[in-house]
């Protein structure tokens, strides 16, 4: 079975690997991590640097997600795209890998914070769902194989 899960790093995403790996450990999964870094808006140098920041430490997480499938004796492959988290998403299952299921994590940038700190990311999701639409969302209307998206715990 292959599966490929949105890899960033953050606490959500750690744990949807560890969800992943609990979760299909009996069908021998052949885990496809993708980690996406954004494009800058624009070209200038500050803006370049922490692009180049993001893709440096996008790749110290793959290898830590790497070597944490190893431990667990699970057989992953990784891949690094630039561009929209959406798009590249959607690109990787459908014209690199055509896994068998995608996961994601849900509020994958939730802060680890209190009952404020959690309502006020509620409502900037809810803005930001009316407004641009999340990564989730928009990928549950065009990905071609099963989704799972594993809530933030």
């Amino acid at each position: 079975m292959k599966i490929m899960l949105a890899y960033d790093g953050s606490r959500n995403a750690r744990l949807a690997l560890a969800q992943t790996i609990t979760m299909f450990r009996d069908l021998n999964p052949h885990l496809i991590l993708v980690a996406v870094a954004e494009n800058p808006r624009d070209i200038t140098s500050g803006n370049e640097e922490l692009f180049q920041q993001e893709v440096e430490e996008l790749k110290q997480h793959i290898k830590e997600a790497l070597a944490v499938c190893e431990g667990e004796a699970v057989t992953s492959e990784s891949l690094m795209l630039e561009g929209d988290p959406r798009k590249m998403l959607l690109y990787a299952t459908e014209k690199k890998f055509q896994p068998d299921m995608l996961v994601i994590a849900r509020h994958s940038h939730e802060p680890d914070g209190g009952f404020i700190a959690r309502s006020l990311t509620y409502f900037v999701d809810e803005l930001d769902y009316m407004t641009f639409g999340s990564v989730s969302s928009f990928l549950a209307r065009r990905v071609q194989c099963p989704l799972l998206i594993l809530p933030s715990r």
